[in-house]
This record gives C-alpha cells, structure tokens and sequence, in this order.
C-alpha cells in the first residue's frame, strides 16, 4: 500500500509541464464517440476558507471528507470496501486516471451516507472494484471495471501510471472521461498518521500537490518550508485531525510559505517531530569589542564565528539532535552610572552591532539580543532593535537581573521584573514575527533566583511565533548550580531550558560531555 500512495503523491505533485498552481494541466472534457452522450468531466469545489482540517478518522470517512470538500460534481465515481486494500489500490488508479472520487464502504460510513453524496455529486456511473457493492438509485449504472474484458483507454491526456500500478481504465462501454480543471492555490497537506489512499486519490484526481508535513506543522522541515514557498498556496486541505485549529495552521502556511529558514533547517526553533532529530544551541555570550563583558569581545568577527563553531562542534558526538551554534549578544549594557537618560543602560547601537550579526547568520549560527535595561522597561529597548529581530535568524533574551527598580543601583541590588513586562515583550516580538513572515523566534529569560520574576507561574508559552526558554544563569561550584538548576524548574511553566558555565567563576566548569550530562539536558548551553 506504501507503494500506491507514493504513486498518487507523484499524481498529485508537480511535473515539468506544471502550470501556475502546480497542478497537472487538464485536457478539453472529451466525450464517446456517441453524440448524444455528455461528457463526464468533473468539476472541482470552490476553494473555501485559507485551512480545511479533514478528520480522517477512518479510511471511508476520509474518502467521503475528501470528496465532499474538493469535488462539486461528479459524474463517475470510483468505489471499493475500505477493509480491501488490493481494490482500493486498483480504484485508486482507476479514480485518479479518469479524475473522480473514491468512496469506500465499511461500517463508519453508512449506505445512506454514500448515496447522498452520490446524489450532491451528479454521480451517473459507479466504476466498482473488488467486492464493494452499493444499492443504488434508478438512473445510477454500477459498473465492475476488475470483471471487464479488453477494457479501452480513457483520455489521451491521463498520466501514465508508474510501473507499479496497474492501470484500471473506464470500460468501453462508458463515454471518456477527462481529468477535471484544476483550481489553482490549493494545496494538500499530509503527515500526521497514517496516509488513506482513497482520500489521497481523490485529492490526486483533482490535481492537487500535495506536501509532507511530518508531526503536522508545516513550519518543522526545510523540506515543507521549502514546497510551500514553491506552491504559495492561498488554500489548504490538511488530512488528519493531528493537523490541529484550521486557522492555526493557516497562520503556519503563510509562515511556510515565505521560504525562510532558521538555522539549523525549518522554521521551528525547538521542532519536536517523532523519528526526526530535534535541535541543540551552544553560545558565546558578551558584547563585541567589550572583552570584560564575555568571550565574544575576546576576537574579531570572524574569529568568533570560528570559535562558536568549535564550541558546538564538541557536542556533535554526544547528540543525534541537530547542533546549532549561536552566539548571545549584550546589545544593552547595564552601567554603573547613569547614562543621560538617566536608564543605567547603554544601548549599542544596530549599526555596531550589524557586522557581528550578520556574520553570524551568513554562517548559519543563531543570534540572540540580551537587553541589560536598567531602569528602562524591556519593550521598549526591544522596539530599538527591531531592524534586528526582523531577520529570520535574531531572536531575544531579557536579562531581569539588570532591570532595577527607580531607586535601585546595579551591583548593590540584583534587579527584578513582573512578568506582565516580559508577557508585553512576548506579545509584541510574537507580532513583529507573525507579520513578517518569520521564523519561530527564540525567547530567553535569564534566571538565577527565583525572586527575579515576580508571577512567573503567569509567563505566556502561548505564543505559536516564539519558543520559550528559561535560561539559568547559576555559577559557583557544581553542586551549588545543580541546587539552583533544581529550584527554578520546580513548578516552572512548560518551557525549554538553558544552562551556563562560566570560564572563570564555575568551580570547575564542566565539559562538554558532563554538561550534557545535564538533567534534563539544556536545551541551550552558553559560554561565558
């Protein structure tokens, strides 16, 4: 069975002679040589709303889901028993080859169900294979395409089917047949479950393209992204119920359908696909041009783009994930004096910082803005980065142990924030990401002690634009940052976790085999 859907994915893909919309070109409706007989050309559906979700929770209510959304007419009709694979793969062929619906019977769809839609459809002819047998109405011709001798070709214009199928054409007896006329901007999803073959027959015999999307997001391939963006398709049809909130998912194709990648491959930060690998970060932390201020003010650019590399290149033997090096980088800086704003806050500039960054993205690593604000609020020092976040390979970190209150001085108190701060920032990177097309975003939150944000049971993971991680800032001796790795994930929101070592403080710090030994392992590992 494997073998027939690969087949009718190629049927419903693109070819070389694709039009516009990726669909196959349909021929003129051609008739029998009998004048008086009509055409049995199909026609297709108006497309409905940007995302159609089709259940599919059984193999003949996928069958009816397909037909009832993409077909609007119908006059011949394929059917097989949904518990007969060997002929539900012969009418799949016959379906897509003449380009009509197949229908399966079985106990989740009752005859009754199945004449209604043969009667919504205009059904004339029922092409039946295998046992699958239908009580129908008078005016109806059942047809049994397995039993007849010398069968002729149907248009001239149908695909040839791949050497592995077997090509079940319209009986002699029957007018020709001709694909119906695509509608251009569909496209059909699959991936979640298992595939049904007669469901996908009916989205081939419409000529539809399908794409794979593996765990039912279309952001988590670069190989969905990618087939998207190539289709750019103003309506979908996702089989399967996995494939979540139709309008959700609309927002996820539009994503898609930009074409831009984050690093390491896909749209999605942290992509959590059964059988396919996740992903690691390993990051220089500090400021360039600042050695005081980290390892990143250590070198020059290229220099740092090379050893962020290295450091993540020590961890590829210890993970079957996919390695990412990234680099974090302070664009804000938290000072000992007032600036003369009075923020306790320097703010790089886009254009110092620009060179590192996009070295950086050229090279495949993930960028991260850390915000040190001072007594400035988080948004709006991120609203002076936006130039910056709007590349697909920026994400952002907050830093509360360097907001302070108005009273309050860096160094002699360790500043706070209300997550009803970070929860505004969320929203509006979530924004700027929607609506540029953007990748999923990382979003950090620095943590040592629990007191730096106030209502963090509050913070909002909702947001389908960012991955959220808490990243635990810990230093000292091992058992004392294994204490506070322990304290800030208890009753913690569902996030993703970064862990630091420090080259200086950490007594010792650990290597990199040790810190994957991590429980649960970081899903973020900076250097500083």
């Amino acid at each position: 069975m494997a073998v027939v859907v690969a087949a009718l994915l190629v049927l419903a893909g693109c070819t070389p002679d694709d039009g516009p919309s990726g669909a196959p070109s349909s021929p003129t409706p051609s008739t029998s040589a009998t004048s008086t007989s009509p055409s049995l050309t199909a026609t297709l559906a108006t497309p409905g709303p940007a995302a159609v979700v089709l259940p599919a929770a059984t193999a003949e209510s996928a069958a009816l889901e397909a037909s009832q959304t993409v077909f609007a007419q119908a006059p011949v009709v394929a059917l097989a028993a949904a518990d007969d694979p060997a002929a539900q793969a012969v009418a799949a062929t016959t379906a897509t080859t003449v380009g009509a619906p197949l229908l399966l019977t079985g106990p989740a769809v009752p005859p009754p169900v199945l004449l209604d839609e043969l009667d919504r459809l205009g059904t004339r002819w029922v092409l039946a294979h295998g046992a699958a047998d239908l009580a129908v109405p008078a005016g109806v011709t059942v047809l049994h395409p397995d039993a007849a001798p010398s069968p002729a070709p149907t248009a001239a214009s149908t695909p040839a089917p791949t050497p592995t199928q077997t090509p079940t054409p319209t009986p002699a007896s029957l007018p020709r047949a001709a694909r119906p006329e695509p509608v251009e901007g569909t496209v059909a999803l699959t991936g979640v479950g298992a595939a049904p073959v007669a469901a996908l027959a009916t989205i081939a015999a419409a000529g539809i393209p399908v794409v794979d999307v593996p765990g039912g997001d279309p952001r988590a391939t670069s190989a969905g992204v990618q087939a998207l963006a190539a289709h750019h398709p103003a309506h979908v049809v996702a089989v399967g119920a996995a494939f979540g909130d139709p309008a959700l998912l609309a927002s996820r194709v539009a994503t898609a359908s930009s074409g831009q990648l984050a690093p390491g491959g896909g749209q999605l930060v942290f992509p959590q696909v059964p059988g396919l690998p996740g992903k690691r970060y390993f990051a220089l932390y500090g400021t360039p041009g600042l050695p005081a201020l980290g390892v990143l003010g250590e070198q020059d650019v290229p220099a740092t783009v090379a050893r962020a590399q290295a450091h993540a290149d020590a961890f590829r033997t210890l993970t079957g994930d996919t390695v990412v090096p990234a680099v974090e980088i302070i664009a804000t800086v938290a000072s000992a004096a007032p600036e003369p704003d009075g923020s306790y806050s320097r703010a790089i500039p886009v254009e110092t910082l620009r060179p590192l960054v996009e070295a950086a993205g050229a090279a495949g690593l993930a960028v991260v803005l850390d915000l040190q604000p001072g007594r400035t609020d988080f948004l709006t020092q991120a609203q002076q980065y936006s130039d910056l976040l709007a590349l697909p390979y920026v994400g952002l970190a907050l830093d509360p142990e360097w907001r302070l209150a108005p009273d309050q001085v860096h160094l002699r108190q360790i500043g706070s924030v209300g997550v009803d701060e970070i929860n505004a920032v969320a929203a509006w990177l979530a924004d700027l990401t929607r609506q540029r097309g953007l990748p999923q975003k990382m979003f950090v939150v620095h943590q040592f002690s629990l007191r730096m944000v106030d209502g963090r049971e509050r913070l909002d993971t909702s947001h389908d634009e960012l991955a959220v991680v808490i990243h635990v800032d810990g230093q000292g001796t091992q058992p004392a940052k294994a204490g506070t790795w322990a304290t800030l994930r208890a009753g913690a929101p569902p996030v993703h976790w970064g862990w630091k070592n420090f080259y200086d403080e950490d007594q010792p710090m650990l290597d990199p085999a040790q810190t994957y030994a991590v429980q649960p392992v970081p899903d973020l590992v900076t250097y500083q």
